[in-house]
């Protein structure tokens, strides 16, 4: 069996290529550039990597990028963060046909950005975040799986 991958702390790492959606690849085979796993960028830059690989399709790594801020960012803002994260990742669930993964990280990711829309930093539209993830969540409850779920925009200006 082969010995993982390991930084300079003994953290494993997933040096494995993968897809769009994330999903791992065979070793040694192409996969899409990866998010590096110690990328710290501040709210504005993070907010627009982690919206051009939205409209690229390819939310896994938009989490990746936002993953990063957040666990970079300060207490009052981390629980923003992790939503815009859980969002993200909902999202590729359902771009995998995972329904399941899907609604219960749509749900978390909604629920930790309620109240950030009466002040929301950075320009976000959480509003509108909130009232995309609701959408999803409706379509989800009914049993359906949305085809084209949508890409929500992180921003209301820049």
């Amino acid at each position: 069996m082969a010995e993982r991958e390991r930084d300079a702390h003994g953290k494993p790492l997933n040096a494995r290529p993968r897809d769009g959606l994330g999903r791992p690849l065979a070793r040694g085979g192409d996969g899409t550039p990866r998010v590096p796993d110690d990328l710290r960028l501040p709210p504005t830059a993070a907010l627009v990597e982690a919206q051009r690989f939205l409209d690229a399709n390819m939310p896994f790594h938009a989490h990746e990028v936002l993953e990063g801020t957040w666990k970079s960012c300060s207490p009052d803002e981390r629980p923003l963060w992790q939503g815009l994260a859980q969002l993200a990742v909902g999202l590729t669930h359902l771009m995998r046909g995972n329904r399941v993964g899907a609604g219960s990280l749509l749900r978390q990711g909604h629920d930790r950005l309620i109240g950030f829309e009466c002040n929301p930093p950075h320009h976000l539209d959480v509003t509108g975040l909130l009232t995309w993830s609701e959408g999803l969540l409706g379509e989800l409850e009914t049993g359906t799986l949305p085809v084209a779920p949508g890409i929500p925009a992180l921003r209301t200006t820049d």
